[in-house]
């Protein structure tokens, strides 16, 4: 199958792309009125689908443009700079439907499905998450059972995006063994929503506080799949859902990089423009530290993309690399919502209508530090990690450790005032939580100085922001911290017996 999208060279692609959503969004359709509805209008998303830019994410034997990381994050950048929204239906499809199909599917469900892709615009989606096990998906109660055509599934999802919307989906389920009980090992299947047997209604519709464009809700799941629909783990399903998991997490900073940007672009113009008592707000000290905030962001966000773009392609095994996975997913989608926060600060009042780009920055931008691995969880499994390496190396300090790990041996002598201290065993986890925090930044200001050559400035300001978080950090690491909540706090608590 050949397809005259590879013809063209992905520079002129990405910019015709680019262009393409800047006049859909801003000149033919009002993209601030359309924000407050629920969905994308069913012609707007044709014409921005007409480009068909989930080709990045299909293989070339297949008519797409060959699964390469740097186009699938070039997409997804160029989607978030207009609409966060937007960018995640597109990380939903490449991540968590084509590129597992791209890895692990057979070949005749990989063609027809491709097919439909590129020809009909077709959408995918995943769906791991139940009501009783958000993260704890390990313990999911789908279930399938063998049977002579294929498999019987049956369960419920729930938080899905594209919900009731996608056309195919990945399922989990686990495997009902003959005395009722279900395997620990999760498997996937490929779903078809136009197959009557195979269709998933969605029963509720939630009504998600930001991300309209996108609908959420409860799925209900008695569907029956043929044989081949089963995806093909190289060795467990735990494994291929790490894989897939921790491929997606590394994708992140593709949606983060438009999104910051644009938030950055704006907000320097604001305050460029913007006059205070006869000066820009710009010439305000607090301002120009808020603004550095966001470029140190968008500074740190290019290092991750770089440093994703070498190691995520579906040709790696992931599963392992649950360290730089989680870091990238949980710092990059901190910086989102912070510097979503401080452009709706710089906007000053107008940010706060949820018309304005600022404020629904902040609502949009929020529930990436929650789906996909709260981001306390990753950050206490980064922790979690990197001890459990030092265990290994018999070392207890912490800069000496981090001076001969491979992710942190360059960026640590810029800090190691901050981390020369030892940690011992047990420690809590609150303060595993701080202790990722540090080392998910040590992490990625690596990522920024491997990329030789970019703005020195730019790095210069990232460095010194980071050094302060740092500071911070390990300040609130000493302090140990063990109060925890009263719950008969009723008790002497009201002022007013007090005066």
């Amino acid at each position: 199958m050949h397809n005259v999208l590879d013809q063209v060279d992905y520079n002129t692609y990405i910019t015709s792309f680019r262009q393409h959503l800047k006049h859909l969004f801003r000149e033919e359709y009002d993209f601030n009125a359309l924000s407050l509805q629920r969905d994308l209008p069913a012609d707007f998303l044709a014409k921005i689908m007409d480009k068909k830019p989930l080709a990045v994410a299909i293989p070339k034997l297949h008519g797409g443009r060959g699964v390469q990381v740097k186009e699938c994050l070039g997409v997804l950048s160029a989607a978030s700079y207009e609409s966060l929204a937007l960018s995640l239906m597109f990380g939903i499809n490449i991540a968590l439907f084509l590129e597992p199909l791209a890895k692990y599917g057979n070949f005749p469900v990989q063609e027809r499905i491709f097919k439909q892709f590129l020809e009909q615009n077709a959408m995918g989606g995943l769906m791991i998450t139940e009501k009783a096990y958000g993260s704890d998906a390990l313990n999911m109660k789908t279930n399938y059972q063998q049977t002579e055509h294929g498999y019987a599934i049956q369960g419920e999802k729930h938080w899905q995006g594209l919900s009731g919307a996608a056309d195919f989906w990945l399922v989990t389920a686990r495997k009902q063994t003959p005395t009722g009980e279900l395997s620990r090992d999760i498997d996937f299947f490929v779903t078809e929503n136009s197959h009557p047997d195979q269709h998933i209604p969605m029963v509720e519709r939630y009504n998600n506080f930001g991300l309209f464009a996108i609908p959420y809700g409860i799925n209900k799941i008695d569907v029956q799949v043929p044989e081949e629909q089963k995806l093909q783990p190289e060795s467990t399903g735990i494994k291929l859902m790490l894989d897939m998991l921790h491929r997606s997490r590394l994708q992140f900073p593709g949606m983060g990089l438009g999104f910051i940007k644009r938030l950055m672009d704006e907000s320097l113009q604001h305050c460029q423009q913007r006059m205070v008592g006869g000066a820009p707000l710009l010439n305000v000290d607090s301002v120009k530290y808020q603004l550095a905030r966001i470029q140190a962001a968008f500074t740190l966000c290019s290092g991750m993309c770089a440093f994703s773009v070498q190691t995520s392609g579906i040709e790696h095994d992931l599963a392992t690399m649950s360290i730089e996975a989680n870091s990238l997913k949980a710092l990059v989608t901190d910086l989102m919502q912070e510097s979503a926060q401080i452009s709706l600060q710089l906007a000053g009042a107008n940010g706060y209508r949820l018309d304005h780009l600022a404020g629904r920055a902040v609502i949009d931008s929020r529930p990436f530090q929650i789906f996909e691995g709260s981001n306390e969880m990753l950050y206490a499994q980064i922790a979690e990690g990197v001890l459990k390496l030092m265990r290994k190396a018999k070392e207890t300090n912490l800069l000496a450790f981090l001076k001969q790990y491979n992710r942190t041996n360059l960026s640590v002598p810029y800090f190691a005032a901050q981390v020369d201290f030892n940690v011992e065993t047990g420690v809590a986890q609150r303060d595993l939580v701080t202790l990722g925090r540090m080392f998910a930044r040590m992490i990625c200001f690596q990522f920024v100085l491997e990329m030789e050559g970019f703005n020195a400035d730019l790095v210069e300001l990232t460095r010194q922001h980071m050094q302060m978080d740092l500071i911070m950090f390990a300040g609130q690491y000493a302090s140990k911290n063990h109060a925890n909540p009263i719950v008969q706090y009723e008790d002497q608590s009201d002022w007013m017996n007090f005066i």
